[in-house]
């Protein structure tokens, strides 16, 4: 849920909610207590708003395809998707609140600008929505206000607590090399459109194209273009010694290899590729690689810290309470406010 924050906080300001009840579904008691962080009470409310938040994205992202029964569909032995959601959901939920506790540790506190937009969200979400789809969001000005000011923590938190990760990343440490590649593949497809593995005489057949081609390539300077004469597509991919697409065979035999090297024909399980090196440092593909490397470095920072502080921080929760947020009795969904009007309209 890394992006939780930027989404929810995009959404709140476009978006209305509608909610429908399968089944029995009994009201939430906003003011309950759900756990217990530290010293800090987490209520029903902020948990029931969060919650449905995340359903409603997920409603929106996965509904279409999974249907009505996208909560009962199992995602491991004896747990459902609602299952296995609700727990990274109540995961989040600790996290955010250990990061608030620690908030003077790193000096971070919000600004009388963030905080006026925070409320400024919170009532442009609020007018968005009618009040029974609120009823059943526990969406009221303080809730809404609540969420996104623990995210809005989180995000600076994030920043304050990976300052001091190492951001120098060396050209050997993220290279990338460059190669332009073309695959004769062992598959076929029939006219009526299904497909099949080709025989074993006609894998013969096909690795003598393969020969010819790469004999008639290496005298040529353009790989791409010789391909393209030849009948053939080129395709082109930056990669590195631990790349297993489009094959662990190929980078293997690739990654030995000096700019302007060819492959011979090299044979995978889906088919016989020819290749050449046309850079032992793509800058461009370097360079995103190095971004790649200080984002995984500061996750693990992040991480490591947020574990530290959950382990140290004592945590009760109310299942009984948990509970009564169900996903599969309780649907809902996200809709634009253009489309909201629009209906209304009609």
């Amino acid at each position: 849920m890394g992006n939780t924050r930027k989404k929810m906080v995009a959404l709140m300001t476009v978006v209305a909610m509608s909610a429908t009840a399968i089944t029995g579904c009994g009201k939430i008691n906003n003011e309950a207590t759900l756990m217990t962080v530290g010293k800090d009470k987490v209520s029903m409310g902020v948990a029931n708003f969060f919650a449905r938040y995340q359903q409603a994205m997920a409603e929106a992202q996965y509904g279409t395809y999974m249907g009505d029964d996208m909560w009962e569909s199992e995602m491991a032995e004896s747990e459902t998707m609602e299952d296995t959601m609700k727990k990274r959901i109540l995961e989040t939920l600790k996290t955010l609140y250990v990061l608030e506790d620690h908030m003077k540790d790193y000096k971070v506190e919000l600004t009388a600008e963030e905080k006026q937009k925070i409320d400024k969200t919170a009532e442009e979400f609020l007018k968005a929505n009618k009040d029974a789809a609120k009823e059943v969001v526990s969406a009221d000005k303080e809730t809404v206000s609540r969420v996104l000011e623990l995210l809005t923590i989180q995000d600076k938190m994030r920043e304050a607590m990976t300052a001091d990760v190492d951001k120098n990343v060396s050209d050997e440490e993220a290279a990338q090399k460059s190669m332009q590649y073309v695959f004769f593949t062992f598959t076929k497809t029939e006219e009526n459109g299904t497909s099949s593995t080709i025989s074993d005489d006609e894998k013969k057949t096909l690795k003598e194209k393969a020969t010819k081609f790469q004999e008639g390539a290496k005298t040529q300077a353009d790989f791409a273009a010789y391909a393209k004469e030849s009948g053939y597509e080129a395709v082109t991919k930056t990669f590195d010694a631990d790349d297993v697409d489009p094959s662990e065979v190929l980078i293997k035999e690739v990654d030995k290899l000096k700019a302007g090297e060819m492959t011979g024909v090299v044979e995978a399980p889906s088919g016989y590729y020819v290749a050449k090196v046309t850079s032992v440092l793509d800058r461009k593909a370097t360079d995103e690689k190095k971004q790649t490397i200080i984002a995984e470095r500061e996750n693990k920072k992040y991480e490591e810290l947020v574990d530290k502080f959950l382990k140290d921080t004592k945590i009760d929760v109310d299942n009984k309470e948990w509970k009564k947020i169900s996903f599969s009795k309780q649907r809902v969904t996200l809709k634009t406010v253009e489309q909201q009007e629009s209906t209304e309209q009609k």
